[in-house]
């Protein structure tokens, strides 16, 4: 264990060193993307020094803009630490993946095979190139934002894999806006989400692949452990979008955690209810009690 020595005019104290993790960002060759992709992975204070000891993973995917490097660059990863160092959180290994605007999902014209990519090809290799424990009771997945979507999206889609799911302000919209989608509107929507959805954007293939689309038709996610939360001044509006996917797993019977908290949608509002989400999934992994 690493020490720090105080020294005043009088005294001599010497206190523990901060317990650090440590991140590292590389990249998984893709055979379905045909390129490289980069991730960051955030590695655990006793990762390094207990080799034998296999972790909790979570997943968390960025929102529209960001990259791999998100919790690096927003100060979340100080905050983590912050969390491990206090013991509110237990350690596991978080790894983030570059998605660009992919929202997460095959896109329409099938050039770009991310959901493919990240079942097929990025679980595995994160899982035979880190040590971790590779079940669903320790294989959570979270995001932010376009990364929300993703994370309720995938855990409602392969239950069989998550033990549990969570996001901030995710993108959700039960219904879209009664507009027409040709014209400036396609473009609009176009330069705002990319070509995941179609170019022009294609209102049936966005629903199709919407979380509400996969939640309501899906079979029940039985024993998945669920949370989100959202800014009650989102600026995007996804607190309604959020609220109305609270009542359709209530009305599924599907058992979740929501909340609707004072906020809009920003770094600001992440960054005060990132840990209830990463305690959230410690209590899943049996990581921490409460």
């Amino acid at each position: 264990m690493r020490w720090f020595v105080i020294f005043s005019m009088f005294t001599v104290i010497t206190v523990p060193a901060r317990a650090a993790g440590r991140a590292e960002c590389r990249s998984v060759p893709s055979k379905i993307l045909g390129r490289s992709v980069p991730y960051c992975a955030l590695l655990p204070p006793s990762y390094d020094s207990s080799a034998a000891r296999r972790y909790p993973v979570l997943y968390f995917l960025h929102g529209l803009g960001e990259n791999e490097q998100v919790l690096l660059n927003s100060g979340g990863w100080n905050l983590v630490q912050d969390y491990w160092d206090q013991k509110s959180t237990g350690e596991f290994v978080i790894v983030t993946p570059a998605a660009d605007r992919s929202f997460y999902i095959n896109s329409k014209d099938g050039r770009v095979r991310y959901e493919d990519f990240f079942i097929r090809e990025f679980l595995p290799f994160i899982e035979s190139h880190y040590r971790i424990r590779a079940d669903r009771a320790h294989r959570g997945i979270s995001g932010v934002s376009m990364g929300g979507y993703g994370s309720l999206r995938f855990g409602f889609r392969y239950p069989q894999l998550f033990g549990s799911v969570s996001a901030h302000s995710a993108a959700l919209i039960e219904h879209l806006p009664h507009v027409q989608f040709g014209g400036a509107n396609a473009g609009i929507l176009s330069s705002a989400l990319g070509t995941a959805f179609g170019k022009p954007f294609d209102p049936a293939f966005w629903d199709r692949e919407s979380p509400f689309t996969v939640a309501r038709n899906g079979p029940k996610p039985i024993g998945m452990k669920i949370y989100f939360d959202c800014g009650t001044e989102d600026d995007y509006g996804f607190n309604r979008g959020a609220a109305a996917f609270d009542k359709l797993l209530t009305a599924r019977g599907i058992p979740h955690e929501f909340h609707l908290y004072a906020g809009g949608h920003d770094e600001a509002y992440v960054a005060q209810h990132l840990q209830a989400s990463l305690a959230f999934h410690s209590r899943a992994f049996g990581e921490i009690s409460k």
